[in-house]
């Protein structure tokens, strides 16, 4: 049975998503067309997935720094494939002051050409080498068909960007970051994700190769969760990027960049969300857990507001997330059906004959209804907790990993079943030649496009027959449907 005011997600998932996402008090409409305002049980779910990303870039030695939101436009066209590739999407400022402007600013949709010019007065030598640089940041980007969170004009990320002295560095640090945001998708939003290289179609524009993590929504849909590019030398010489190296010779630097989204929020509500609304995995929940204090009488106030309080101070000494709801207008099922909406992913119920018998009450937002719930001793409740909580985190990556597994087809009978498969909601694992003449015949016939070529091959070594056109293939992709 779905939430009250949520439309079931077997009837219209893409409803049932605004649905949540406004019901949990993620985000909400902006009077701009395409924009979002994420409220603040919203900014704290990016806020994790920000926090849990950022220690990670700091312990592989990356700075964080903040470029300016108005760019050139002259920059942009310096490299002739980026900008071609952002054109459709380019904000442009055209008066400042109430004066027209001498050259346009483009409102920022991603930073690697004004990087590129503070890049190439930072590295002199290749003693500067590598440079390192983060920053979180908004950008803009005209989109046509919006959707919160997962497609917005403007939205929150983070865009990496670094400068290396040969390519086997920056394609090193390349493969690194994609590492490093397949182990935040995994082991902190509980997503297990699919990592690869994308098409020649699908890569960055002004990129040599890009990189990505692949998730699967509870739909069967993709989502492109991550990116990692290897920018080879096309904005070094863009932006005359060069160095002295060893033998005190002018050379250009490889660079790379590399970014993750709010667009992370979104995956993580659609991975594991349910009918009852979110399901949060306790290491970016806000609230891990939620105490409701539950009496009828002023004299049974007493005794179970002092029990919640002493248990509220010992969770939250261990460094637990923890919230009492003490909203005195709301009845306790109110509060048991709002709290699922929002994901949170222990329930804590303490009553008078909680008191009296020393106990509490547990209820898992993992696993649904009277399954989910127990009855636990007070004593010792943080180490109860604590393993709740890592429970629930491996259950929610488990039941993630199982659905998505159950939807990964290797096709390589013929592409009438390739294109079954697509059109059934799955994803086909085919032998792929990387053309864009097949892969613009599967979206014309489907819809769909290349996800990633996986980087752990099915058939290492071996070479295949193209689903699509026949010709020689040596690498199997995954194709989707996406958002």
């Amino acid at each position: 049975m779905a939430q009250q005011g949520v439309t079931p997600q077997s009837e219209d998932f893409s409803r049932w998503y605004t649905d949540v996402v406004q019901k949990a008090d993620l985000a909400d409409y902006s009077p701009v067309r395409g924009c979002m305002i994420i409220k603040p049980y919203g900014y704290e779910l990016w806020e994790a997935v920000r926090d849990g990303l950022d220690w990670r870039f700091k312990e592989t030695g990356h700075k964080n720094a903040y470029f300016p939101l108005f760019i050139p436009e002259s920059f942009l066209k310096k490299e002739a494939e980026h900008v071609e590739g952002f054109a459709p999407e380019l904000a442009v400022v055209t008066i400042g002051g109430g004066k027209e402007l001498e050259e346009p600013l483009v409102v920022r949709p991603t930073s690697e050409t004004i990087i590129g010019w503070a890049f190439q007065k930072w590295i002199q030598s290749h003693r500067d080498l590598p440079l390192l640089i983060n920053q979180w940041a908004n950008v803009v980007r005209w989109e046509l068909r919006t959707r919160l969170f997962l497609r917005t004009m403007e939205f929150l990320w983070q865009e990496g960007h670094t400068a290396h002295a040969t390519h086997e560095d920056a394609l090193a640090e390349t493969m690194r970051m994609l590492g490093v945001y397949a182990d935040f998708a995994i082991n902190d939003a509980a997503i297990p994700v699919i990592q690869g290289r994308k098409s020649q179609q699908e890569r960055f524009a002004g990129a040599l190769n890009s990189y990505s993590i692949e998730a699967m929504m509870r739909d069967g849909k993709a989502l492109q969760a991550g990116t990692s590019h290897d920018l080879g030398q096309n904005f070094a010489k863009a932006f005359d990027i060069q160095f002295t190296d060893e033998s005190n010779e002018l050379q250009y630097c490889w660079t790379t960049s590399w970014g993750v989204s709010t667009r992370m929020v979104g995956a993580i509500v659609m991975t594991h969300g349910d009918e009852m609304g979110l399901r949060l995995p306790p290491k970016v929940a806000p609230v891990q857990v939620v105490i409701v204090p539950i009496f009828r009488k002023d004299a049974e106030q007493g005794p179970v507001m002092d029990t919640v309080n002493r248990i509220f101070a010992d969770l939250k000494a261990a460094g637990i997330r923890v919230h009492v709801d003490n909203r005195d207008t709301m009845s306790p099922g109110f509060k048991f059906n709002d709290w699922e909406m929002r994901g949170v992913p222990l329930r804590m119920e303490i009553g008078p004959k909680d008191v009296e018998k020393n106990s509490v009450a547990l209820a898992r937002r993992d696993v649904p209804g009277k399954a989910g719930k127990e009855f636990v001793s007070q004593d010792g409740i943080v180490e109860t907790v604590l393993d709740r909580l890592d429970d629930i985190q491996a259950s929610l990556l488990e039941q993630a990993t199982e659905y998505r597994n159950s939807h990964l087809h290797e096709v390589s009978s013929s592409y009438a079943d390739f294109i079954d498969v697509i059109n059934g909601g799955e994803w086909a694992l085919s032998w792929f030649c990387g053309g864009a003449a097949c892969e613009a015949k599967v979206k014309e016939d489907t819809a769909a496009v290349s996800r990633n070529f996986p980087l752990e091959q099915p058939h290492p070594g071996e070479t295949g027959k193209c689903i699509i056109c026949g010709g020689a293939a040596h690498e199997m992709a995954y194709f989707a449907k996406a958002y």
